[in-house]
């Protein structure tokens, strides 16, 4: 008799357990002042789920220029946009590439204003970044970005929410090129288009050592393919979407 009610008195204690876990949870839901980062986790986009078949080419500009004229020569000559994140102290050094740019056609997104680890911010700090180079954009070009990538690819709930709460949205990549490492062209062009798919979004940086050798093959493979190169704004769901686990943003309906 004794062993039949320890094991009801433990039963009882695990559905008490349960009980408390339960009702925690509804009060979280119910209680309009949870924090959100708290219901679900947030991811950037990294690639978009799409029957088209498009691609965006994307570069991160943080130190140097030499090499920016020469990349939007090629794109123009093969009749492909792309999207530049400028950080604000690159933005500051070179004000006329940054309107070059935008003159040209190109989409110029929000690299940051400091290239800093966004996650060891605040949410002010963070609101600071990035209006920053928003306000330094739009006097050069008359157009603030609508997009932002984290440095370092760097991110948790808070940065996304933050870009989200700016009426941006937060990008990073699905194929990466890995252009700063210096491993030679192949290798370049190898990492772009043998695992290419329709939504990827690919991640140069505009003074990378190869870049200007490598980036003529890759567009032409890439157009080889049947692939129309574009933006990241031409590329992404700007509302009625949803992103999934895997960074992968869904149209909603």
């Amino acid at each position: 008799m004794r062993i039949l009610f320890v094991k009801r008195s433990g039963i009882v204690a695990v559905l008490a357990c349960l009980l408390i876990a339960l009702t925690a949870v509804l009060y979280s839901v119910g209680n309009s002042d949870a924090p959100a980062a708290a219901l679900a986790a947030k991811k950037p986009v990294y690639s978009v789920d799409t029957k088209a078949k498009k691609v965006a080419v994307s570069f991160d500009a943080a130190w140097g220029a030499d090499k920016t004229d020469g990349i939007m020569d090629i794109l123009d000559s093969k009749g492909a946009n792309a999207t530049f994140f400028l950080v604000g102290f690159w933005v500051d050094k070179y004000p006329d590439k940054v309107k070059s740019i935008a003159e040209r056609g190109f989409e110029i997104g929000n690299h940051s204003a400091n290239h800093p680890r966004m996650t060891k911010l605040t949410q002010e700090q963070m609101k600071l970044e990035l209006a920053a180079v928003n306000d330094k954009i739009k006097e050069l070009t008359g157009t603030a970005p609508t997009v932002f990538r984290p440095p370092f690819g760097d991110y948790n709930d808070a940065v996304v929410q933050t870009v989200n709460d700016m009426s941006m949205h937060c990008i990073q990549w699905s194929i990466d090129s890995l252009d700063w490492k210096e491993l030679g062209v192949q290798d370049m062009i190898d990492r772009t288009v043998k695992k290419v798919k329709a939504g990827d979004i690919i991640l140069f940086h505009n003074n990378s050592k190869y870049i200007l050798d490598a980036l003529p093959a890759i567009l032409d493979s890439l157009i080889k393919q049947g692939y129309q190169i574009v933006s990241v704004s031409e590329l992404i769901y700007t509302e009625n979407y949803s992103v999934d686990n895997n960074g992968v943003q869904h149209k909603n309906g």
